[in-house]
């Protein structure tokens, strides 16, 4: 056992998607793919995990410090390799758009994670970040499954959204669109939902689109 429950439990993380998460999945994919289109190729994803949205959305390559969820990605025919966020072993302004999908928040160092988004794309590049919003009934409720121990959340630091715009501003990067989905309480999501425009603290879910503005 490393201690990582993304190296240790990676069939059980994976194999959320198709029990509970199934729903909860494809309303966030609902607003990734809304805010996707046209975005400049090629496209990175960091902390591509199994690869469940890069597989979806056609995203060209992916990172990720987990080995056994990597292979995953592989089995689905997910271009993806090892790294960490931190120090992505790219070329300054290789990249058209960076997504970071519920990822934000598990790594080490959040700020070093964008600073690295940033240089690696290119001037008219964009950064989607899709995220939990920790001021959101679910942003709450994971809170409290971490505070019970939950081996994935409890390594979780979620962000509010003030906490974001400010750290992307100081980054260099400007927010241009904001999506909103999963309005359906915690446990109680059956019905599809389609995104909205804007943020909305009710909502579980937001896909932030930033810029390069510097």
């Amino acid at each position: 056992m490393s201690g990582n429950p993304f190296e240790d439990l990676a069939e059980h993380y994976d194999a959320w998607f198709e029990g509970e998460g199934r729903r909860i999945f494809e309303i966030e994919l609902a607003a990734l793919k809304e805010v996707a289109r046209g975005l400049p190729r090629p496209w990175l994803e960091i902390g591509v995990g199994s690869g469940r949205f890069a597989k979806a959305l056609g995203i060209d390559l992916g990172i990720d410090p987990s080995k056994k969820l990597l292979e995953l990605a592989k089995e689905r025919g997910v271009r993806a390799m090892y790294g960490r966020g931190e120090t992505l072993p790219f070329r300054d302004g290789s990249f058209g758009a960076a997504f970071l999908i519920v990822t934000l928040c598990f790594v080490e160092d959040p700020k070093a994670v964008l600073q690295e988004c940033h240089r690696v794309l290119k001037p008219e590049g964009s950064l989607v970040v899709g995220l939990v919003p920790q001021e959101s009934p679910w942003g709450r409720f994971y809170e409290a499954q971490a505070q019970k121990g939950h081996p994935f959340y409890s390594r979780a630091h979620f962000f509010s959204m003030p906490k974001l715009r400010k750290l992307l501003w100081e980054i260099g990067f400007r927010i241009e669109r904001c999506l909103a989905t999963l309005f359906q309480p915690p446990g109680e999501v059956a019905e599809f939902e389609v995104p909205r425009e804007g943020h909305c603290s009710s909502a579980g879910f937001v896909v932030v689109v930033a810029q390069r503005r510097s």
